[in-house]
Parts: structure tokens; sequence; C-alpha cells
């Protein structure tokens, strides 16, 4: 197994306490001893899947990508690819939460019933190779309004990144020593985040939200979000993005009503992850 070192510039005090974290995690990994990661991709998923993956090896380490219309399919390429290039052993699963009415009801609880249907997939993979399901979850994470994580807690699903005090910023640091490319992957929630409380979740609905997210895409904007009201689709672009967006305004309409959108409209507050909790909820997710 090729060995990673783990150097960030210096020994300053944030370093030592980075490499201590990560003996944490290590450590944790190791009294676990077999884990089945759920590896959505992104990149604190990714840098547990690489981490159990080194620490473990293959055939103690198993991350597991589920596959539904929520997932965007860029995401499920990427997740084979990173695999591929990683060594990983991976499995995509088809999960099904848009079989589940509360699921497709859209309320503020959306994210629980959908971490319910992958424990309820991965859950048995696990038991099969007497393994514990870790999820990607970080620090930062758990100040926020994030009704999975109770899914799967009760489920029996570990975070051991939380247990080691790592962060967002930590994991993309470590992230970027390991050589991961996942170290500044844009967050990238599931599509059914672009649909606004209370209306329904659909296949259709979903499917366009990909599309026209993926058309931004091949136009060269990296971070968007695609909001989904009705006919109208309200685009979010980091600010730094937007003078790109009016240069490239025919482009952009076009590709998204190829999508079957009928109205086009910018979000001048730019990217904000989760900003539809607003007025829901306290914090976003």
């Amino acid at each position: 197994m090729v060995s990673v070192t783990f150097m960030l510039s210096g020994p300053s005090t944030a370093s030592v306490e980075l490499d201590a974290k990560l003996a944490v995690l290590d450590a944790e990994l190791r009294r676990l001893g077999r884990v089945v990661v759920a590896f959505s991709g992104g990149a604190d998923s990714a840098f547990l899947a690489h981490r159990a993956h080194h620490i473990l090896g293959p055939a103690n380490a198993h991350a597991v990508t589920a596959v539904s219309p929520s997932l965007a399919g860029s995401e499920e390429a990427d997740c084979r690819a990173l695999a591929a290039e990683w060594g990983l052993r991976w499995t995509p699963v088809a999960t099904d939460e848009m079989a589940r009415a509360a699921y497709r009801a859209n309320d503020i609880d959306r994210c629980y019933h959908c971490k319910a249907e992958l424990m309820d997939v991965v859950g048995p993979i696990a038991a099969e190779e007497d393994a514990t399901v870790l999820l990607g979850v970080n620090l930062d994470d758990l100040g926020e309004h994030r009704p999975g994580q109770a899914a799967a807690d009760e489920r029996g699903a570990l975070f051991p990144m939380v247990a080691a005090g790592l962060t967002k910023s930590d994991i993309r640091a470590l992230s970027a020593a390991a050589d991961l490319r996942t170290w500044d992957k844009p967050a990238a929630a599931c599509l059914a985040s672009r649909v606004p409380y209370g209306t329904a979740v659909s296949v259709g609905i979903l499917s366009r939200v990909d599309r026209a997210e993926a058309a931004l895409h091949s136009l060269g904007f990296r971070q968007v979000r695609v909001r989904h009201y009705d006919d109208t689709a309200r685009i979010e672009v980091d600010l730094a993005e937007l003078p790109a967006v009016v240069v490239n305004r025919e482009l952009i309409v076009a590709a998204i009503k190829a999508t079957g959108y009928r109205y086009v409209t910018l979000d001048l507050e730019g990217f904000r992850s989760g900003n539809l909790n607003d007025g829901h909820v306290g914090s976003r997710p």
C-alpha cells in the first residue's frame, strides 16, 4: 500500500493540531476494524473513504455509493472515477427514497427519510461484512439542521471525523496534503435540496434540475445551484462569477430553457448552501 504523509508547511501549531486529529481518526478506524463508508463523492466522504482504505486496506474498507434520482449523474460518475484512481473497493447500490411518501412530501425533515433509506440499504451490506457504517459528517455539521444525521445515528452509523474533531477546513487541508483532487471540490448536496419545502419532489423535477446544473457546469461555472420554482429556474453562482453570467446570458438562457424551464432568473445574492431553509429552520443543512 502506498504510504501517505500529511505534511503541512512548517511546524506550526495548526499543523501539529491537525496531525493530532488525524491520529485520532486513524485510531478510531483501527478500533472499528471493518467499515462501510457511505461515499457520495464530496470532499468529506471522499477523504473518509480514502483514509479508511489507506489505514484498513480494501478487504476491510468498503466504499458504497447510493444511486438514485437524488444523486446528480456527474457525482455518480465521479465516485466511480475516484474509486478507480484510488483503488477503493467500491460498490454502487440503488436506493429508493422516492418510494417513501414522507420523502416526496418534502417537509423540513426530508433528509431524515433519505438517510433512513440509505441505512436500510447499506446497513445489511455492513452486517454481512461484520462492519460499521461510517458517514462523512464533520464537526461543522453538528450545529446545522441535518435530520439525516439523526436517522443514521438511530440506525447505528458512526461519524468518526466528528470524534476526531475534524472541521470542514481541516478535511480540505488534509485532502490537499494527500494530493486528493477532491480537496477543493464544491459542495454538492442532494438534488432535492433545490426544491422548496412543501413542493412535492418527483423524478421529473430532480432530472430537470440535474440537467440544468450540468448545462451550467458545461459552460464553465463550477459552484452552481438551480433552485426549482415550477416553470422558473433560479440560478445561484459564486459572487465572483455573476459578471460571467451576464456576459453569457443568451447561452445560459437557451441551455436552461432546453431542460424545460420557461423562465430563467439570477439570484443576485449568489450561491448560499441550504438557503431554502431560510424561514423554515434556524440553521442551514
